[in-house]
């Protein structure tokens, strides 16, 4: 069954059979009291939604009735996402309570990213919440099984543990006194915290609408709660994220949504079938570090911002001159000061700035003095306790001869 639905959501679930569902993923209006618009990189098309409620009992009067319609859909192995965020997480929760019951309550998904960061007083907001409850205490789960972290001693885990006398935690042995070893290891179970980026700007998936989930999200909820040929419903489903993912795994899908355009875009993305994978998933957070330690060190050490992956600059103080950044180099190994100079002028054009620091770590191949007044070269403190040493040895060559 591949369906999209033009129509209120609180009319049209009335249309569904009773129990015939695996999953619902809903990701409804926040209660932003916002209006929310986003237009199309090629500027043809803006998509909009209102957020905006004459009260908040408004707001949970029309969530009480879609969850309500909600469960009587579901199977009874079925399982239920809620997709909210800090505006209104703490009501819906309590709604949930009340209609799945307490004892179905199963986690609380913490959606982790990271943002650019803005001049709004206090924290950054960098996550969201999905609430997963099921219908029963039988419901279906699937477990994901992640990479151990690196601190983890997997040598150990190995071998099985088990308490003392004195209630120490202590290697299992048999009665021959050989450490016991523990069963086949898949990893570590996948934990209620997830950190998927948001889609990158340039991302082909990205379609321009506002609030648009990555396939990735959607992907992970539905691996973990339905089987191939199970059927997924998104009752707010927007510009298609759910259905695009329940495709990808040979899921059966409803999707409904009372915008014209939104049914339209989740048409061509479902006939287009475009999903971004994540480099950083893929590679890992390490992947992008190209700094050594020596270097971090030396940024550090003024208070400057690491930069990755660019050539010519190294960081940036957090303090600026002038209004403007100000761009750090550390001269590298066999590269002449002139070089090192040469190298960030080159990189930092764009940004026009008055001042440039060079870390120099060695004098190498020094031709010719300094003349740029925009350049301050700072000596790193190995370099400086090597010029030291060499004037010490110097004197005392000088006194023995």
């Amino acid at each position: 069954m591949e369906k999209i639905i033009k129509g209120n959501c609180l009319e049209e679930l009335k249309n569904i059979d009773s129990e015939i569902v695996d999953l619902i993923y809903l990701d409804p209006p926040f209660f932003t009291q916002k209006k929310h618009s986003l237009t199309t990189r090629d500027n043809r098309i803006n998509y909009q939604f209102y957020d905006i409620w004459h009260s908040l009992n408004d707001y949970l009067f029309m969530m009480k009735k879609c969850l309500i319609e909600c469960k009587r859909i579901l199977k009874k192995t079925g399982n239920i996402f809620l997709h909210c965020d800090k505006s209104a997480s703490h009501h819906l929760r309590v709604l949930l309570d009340q209609i799945f019951l307490p004892e179905n309550f199963r986690s609380e998904i913490i959606w982790s990213y990271k943002r650019w960061s803005n001049s709004k007083k206090g924290l950054l907001n960098s996550h969201q919440t999905i609430y997963f409850y099921s219908k029963t205490y039988d419901f279906k789960f699937n477990t994901i099984y992640t990479d151990y972290s690196p601190t983890t001693n997997v040598d150990q885990i190995w071998q099985l543990r088990e308490k003392n006398d004195y209630g120490k935690s202590v290697y299992k042995k048999d009665k021959n006194g050989n450490i016991i070893l523990a069963q086949e290891k898949k990893g570590v179970p996948l934990s209620d915290v997830w950190e998927i980026p948001f889609l990158n700007p340039k991302a082909k998936e990205r379609v321009g609408y506002p609030t648009q989930k990555p396939v990735l999200l959607l992907q992970q909820i539905i691996n973990i709660s339905t089987d191939e040929g199970d059927l997924v419903l998104d009752a707010f489903c927007g510009s298609g994220t759910t259905c695009v993912a329940a495709k990808s795994l040979h899921r059966n899908f409803i999707g409904i949504d009372i915008s014209e355009d939104a049914i339209a875009l989740t048409q061509k993305r479902l006939n287009e079938m475009i999903i971004t994978n994540s480099k950083l998933l893929e590679k890992g957070k390490t992947s992008y570090i190209e700094k050594s330690e020596d270097e971090l060190f030396l940024l550090k050490s003024i208070n400057a911002i690491p930069v990755q992956r660019n050539n010519g600059i190294d960081g940036f103080l957090k303090r600026q001159f002038n209004e403007k950044p100000i761009p750090v180099r550390i001269q590298k190994k066999d590269e002449t000061l002139e070089n090192a100079i040469a190298s960030i002028n080159n990189s930092e054009q764009a940004k026009k700035s008055d001042l440039k620091i060079v870390i120099q770590t060695n004098n190498y191949h020094q031709l010719f003095p300094l003349e740029d007044e925009k350049i301050i070269v700072i000596k790193s403190s190995e370099l400086l306790i090597k010029e030291e040493l060499q004037k010490v040895n110097m004197m005392v060559y000088n006194k023995s001869n």
